[in-house]
Formats: C-alpha cells, structure tokens, sequence
C-alpha cells in the first residue's frame, strides 16, 4: 500500500520569508508559550514552560526522510508548526540529524521566549537561520499582545534574544509584526527599534496580520505605514507584504487530501498559497477544496476581500 500521508511534516509552504518551507511541527497543536491575540491558530490550549518529547524525533526524522526522497526539494526545511517549538526537547537531536542528512537549509521559526535557556542557545548552534519574534516594547504590551506565560518577563526574553543572537553563528532576522492602533505607532515602535539596537539581528522583518487572528481587534498595518515606520530603525530592514509575494504556480501532482488538511491545520492558506506549497494548479486545488468542504473538512473564513481555507476543528 502506498503511504502517502505525514503527521509531523506539511507542505511545502509558500512563505513570503523563505520561499518554498517545508515545515516541521514539533509539538502538538497550540502548546505554545504565548497566546498572541493575532494568532491564525487560535487559542492556545496548552500554556506551558515544560519542555518535553512532545513529538517522537525519529517519527520526524522518518517522514522528512520519505518527503525529501520525492524529489521536489524546498528552499528550507523549518522548524515551526502549531506551537512553539522549543518546547520539543528533543530539537537539539533533530537539528543534528537533518543537518547530517541533507544540504538543505534549516531554518527555526520561534518566538524567542525560551532563549534565555542556555540549553536552548546551545541545541541552536547548527542551525542555519533563526527567525523569533519581537512584537512591543515594553511590559504592558507584552503582556497585552502576547499574553506570554507568567514566568516569562519581558526584560528576560530580551536579554535572551540578545544574548543568543550575539552567540549563534548563523543569522538572526528579527520578525516585528505590528497591529494597528496598538504597536503600529510611531512612539511605540520606536521603542521596539531602540531594542533591536540591543539585539542585533543580521536583519529585521516588518510584518503584520495576514490571515484571520484568534481576536477581531488585531488588524493589519497599512503597507506604506509599515514602509514609514521601517524608517525609524537602523540597519537592515524589510517590509513583509502580500502584495510583494509571488506564488510560483506549479503542475498537479498526486498530492493527497491528508497533505491538504496537515497544511491547514497549521495556517489558513488561500488557493494561491495551497498551489505554491504543494505543487496543484488553481483548477485542481478549487475542485479538492469544494470536496472536502462538501465533507466539512475545512471552512472558509473571508478576511479583507480574501479567501482563505482552515482546516475543521483548529480553532
């Protein structure tokens, strides 16, 4: 019988960061540290400090063996999913094994509160790329847009991140996603800037909401205010639009259903994100949306005259 389906890997995603990402889920859906109000995967169900083997590493390392041996190689293989996945104590194992695997590189998505852990920083060193996350400047909007677990202070996942960008060898790019009316200001951005100057990211990435979020306050920053405001840092910075992102549109192939559900039940996609990550035409992936929302599926969420698709049951 041809096995076709995986339940750790997804994609390949098309990232407007990273290009084609074949994604890595580390822990179980929404076991996170935060629970940020802009979240596409809603509440998080599992608030945690505890780092454990959420997720059998060989289970891992034994799908991305099986996706890479198809031939269609991403731009990355990232370390990411539904939660944080430093959580996944076994990351340190895995990030050596992909690394003596392939020549692919490994980039981690992580919101960077558990960097102050130096166990954390040393389980790190072979990556490539990592891409955490610093959304406010201050206390009060931490605790307000983050809503980061009790233990986490601010000040001690700044100086985490800046003591872990200082030690890792590969490159840091600095995720700062804004929302207007509450970080998307010019005083309070300012703020995240004067910090950035502490941490010293090989680069910055201006970023805000692009799909549906958990809370219906947490709204998109304009592009040319996000263009205005990069203008308040120094060095390197970006500004992360949809409006920029070409979606490479590829021939159908024999991607399944259970590929298109484990790519949505980690992120709403729209059709174009589906065709990019996994390789159907429009045509194709309208016909297999339609199915399986016929079979509830997925659901469809409208979102600023966008389309997107959601797996049944993440929220």
């Amino acid at each position: 019988m041809k096995i076709t389906g995986y339940k750790h890997i997804y994609g390949p995603v098309a990232s407007r960061r990273l290009g084609l990402s074949l994604g890595v889920d580390l822990v179980p859906l929404k076991t996170c540290t935060y629970n940020c109000v802009y979240c596409q995967l809603g509440w998080t169900a599992n608030q945690t400090l505890k780092r454990g083997q959420y997720v059998a590493i060989q289970e891992i390392l034994a799908e991305l063996e099986r996706k890479l041996a198809t031939g269609s190689l991403p731009d990355y293989i990232t370390l990411a999913g539904g939660g944080e996945p430093t959580l996944n104590s076994g990351i340190g194992c895995l990030i050596n094994k992909i690394k003596n695997m392939t020549d692919i590189p490994l980039a981690i998505l992580t919101n960077g509160s558990l960097l102050w852990m130096r166990e954390v920083q040393d389980e790190f060193m072979r990556a490539d790329l990592v891409l955490p996350s610093l959304d406010v400047g201050n206390e009060s909007l931490f605790q307000y847009v983050n809503r980061p677990h009790a233990d986490i202070g601010f000040d001690l996942m700044v100086n985490g991140l800046a003591e872990f960008t200082e030690r890792f060898p590969g490159a840091v790019w600095l995720e700062v996603l804004l929302l207007t009316g509450v970080t998307g200001i010019p005083s309070e951005v300012g703020k995240i800037a004067a910090l950035t100057e502490k941490i010293k990211p090989e680069r910055v990435q201006l970023n805000t909401v692009s799909r549906p979020a958990v809370e219906n306050f947490a709204y998109a920053v304009d592009k040319d205010h996000l263009v205005d405001l990069s203008r308040l840092f120094t060095g390197t910075v970006e500004v992360i639009n949809d409006s920029d992102f070409s979606s490479p549109i590829m021939s159908a192939n024999e991607t399944t259903d259970a590929e298109i559900l484990a790519l949505l039940s980690r992120r709403p996609c729209t059709v174009d994100d589906i065709c990019a990550g996994l390789g159907l035409i429009p045509h194709d992936a309208i016909k297999r949306l339609e199915a399986l929302a016929k079979q509830k599926a997925v659901s469809i969420i409208c979102k600023e005259k966008r389309i997107f698709y959601q797996a049944t049951g993440v929220r």
